[in-house]
C-alpha cells in the first residue's frame, strides 16, 4: 500500500481574487503501436485520466495548491495522490484556466470559482497502489478518446495546448536530428543539463532541457481522427 496519505482539508489552501487556486497536470506516455500485419510500428501518445468520486466522468489529476508548496510541487503531488504516477514535469504551464465547479461536493469557494494551472507530466513510474486508489480508477486514452471524454471546455482547451506543446517538441526533435547528422557525434557530459528534482514524486525540466536523453517522438496525432488533425493544423 502507498505510505503517503492524500492531503485533506483546506486549512492551507491558496486563494487569489476570491478564487481557489488549483494545480494539475496531463500525464502522458509514448507507446509502440503496430500499424499493419507486416510488423511495422510507430509511437503514439496516450494521456492518463482518472475517475471522479461519485460522478460518472473522467478528469485530469488536479487539486488545491497549498501554501507550503510551489505550483509545480502541487501538480506532482496531485498526480501521485489521484493517479499514482510519477514523472518529469514541464515547468512552464500549459495555461491558466478559470472555471466553475459543477457540483457542490467540489466547490472551490462559496461561489464555486477556481483558477487552475495545468502542466504536462511525462510518466516514468506507475505505482500499483496510491493514496486515492479506492475512490479513483485511472485509464490511459488516446487523444481522440480524451477529447471525447473531456466533459468541460477548460479540459479540452488544456488538451489543445498540450498538443501544441507536443507538436513543437516534435519539430525541435527533427531539427536536433538534422544537426546531429551534420555535426561530429561527440557529447560533453558536463554540458548536458540534468532534470531538477522538485519533490520525491517528479522532476521538472525547462523548455531548453526537454529533449536531452529522450528519443524522437514520432507521429503525434497517429491515433487521433483526421478531423482533429485538420482542426489543429498538423
Amino acid at each position: 500500500m502507498s505510505s503517503v496519505p492524500a492531503r485533506t482539508g483546506r486549512q492551507r489552501q491558496r486563494y487569489e481574487d476570491n478564487l481557489r487556486l488549483v494545480s494539475g497536470c496531463i500525464p502522458y506516455r509514448w507507446r509502440k503501436f503496430n500499424t499493419d500485419l507486416m510488423g511495422e510500428t510507430e509511437e503514439i501518445i496516450e494521456v492518463l485520466m482518472v475517475s471522479s468520486p461519485k460522478r460518472d466522468d473522467l478528469v485530469f489529476p488536479k487539486g488545491g495548491w497549498e501554501d507550503d508548496e510551489t505550483v509545480t510541487e502541487a501538480a506532482c503531488r496531485e498526480a501521485l495522490e489521484e493517479a499514482g504516477v510519477k514523472g518529469i514535469l514541464r515547468e512552464i504551464p500549459l495555461g491558466i484556466w478559470e472555471f466553475r465547479s459543477k457540483s457542490s461536493q467540489d466547490l472551490c469557494v462559496v461561489e464555486g470559482g477556481c483558477r487552475g494551472y495545468m502542466f504536462a507530466l511525462e510518466v516514468t513510474e506507475e505505482l500499483n497502489t496510491w493514496p486515492e486508489q479506492k475512490n479513483r480508477a485511472r485509464q490511459w486514452l488516446n487523444i481522440e478518446q480524451a477529447f471525447r471524454l473531456s466533459r468541460y471546455d477548460w479540459m479540452r482547451n488544456a488538451l489543445e495546448a498540450f498538443l501544441r506543446v507536443m507538436a513543437e517538441d516534435r519539430k525541435l526533435d527533427e531539427k536536433e536530428d538534422q544537426n546531429i547528422e551534420l555535426e561530429a557525434p561527440s557529447i560533453i557530459v558536463a554540458d548536458v543539463p540534468e532534470c531538477q528534482s522538485i519533490s520525491p514524486n517528479c522532476y521538472k525540466i525547462s523548455s531548453t532541457m526537454q529533449h536531452h536523453g529522450m528519443p524522437p517522438s514520432a507521429n503525434l496525432l497517429s491515433c487521433a481522427t483526421q478531423e482533429i488533425a485538420i482542426h489543429f493544423g498538423y
